[in-house]
């Protein structure tokens, strides 16, 4: 594939593009995994140890303590974004911050704060739900085709 981008460059293109990969700094891929390891693990762990929260001191259930443990981990998210430390720390750790409730939180709070000039209805709310909207929609088609499916099996089965 690489190739085929590359016969459609002019000679000039070619030798630029040759330049430019030999002076590009080298990545530290072990750092970066290591990095994204220890922060997404963080992230977990602060997960676990609210869910025990909920479940020592509050008489939650195990199933029962999953949607409160997510909304405060959902808060924390947003606070952080808010006051600028989330993304300190996305930059340091990578993809070790892309856990899906703290990330998902991030990019919406992220969108929200940067139109907060536009006003709260059309700045935050409409750019807000341009991240939303997508991963909405395709979770509500998603379950709605795995539904289908299991009913299917089920009748016939």
């Amino acid at each position: 594939m690489a190739n085929n981008k590359k016969k459609k460059l002019t000679p000039t293109q070619q030798q630029y593009q040759e330049l430019a990969k030999r002076h590009e700094p080298p990545r530290p891929l072990a750092k970066n995994f290591v990095r994204a390891f220890l922060v997404g693990g963080v992230i977990c762990l602060l997960g676990q140890a609210i869910q025990e929260v909920f479940i020592r001191y509050f008489h939650f259930t195990e199933k029962t303590a999953g949607s409160p443990t997510q909304a405060v981990l959902i808060l924390i998210s947003v606070v952080l974004t808010a006051i600028g430390l989330y993304d300190r720390i996305a930059q340091w750790a990578g993809a070790g911050t892309a856990v899906p409730v703290t990330g998902f939180a991030n990019s919406l709070a992220s969108a929200a704060i940067e139109h907060k000039s536009e006003g709260y209805v059309l700045g935050v709310g409409g750019n807000m739900f341009k991240i939303a909207g997508p991963v909405i929609v395709f979770g509500v088609f998603a379950a709605f085709v795995i539904g289908l499916i299991k009913t299917l099996i089920t009748m016939g089965g």
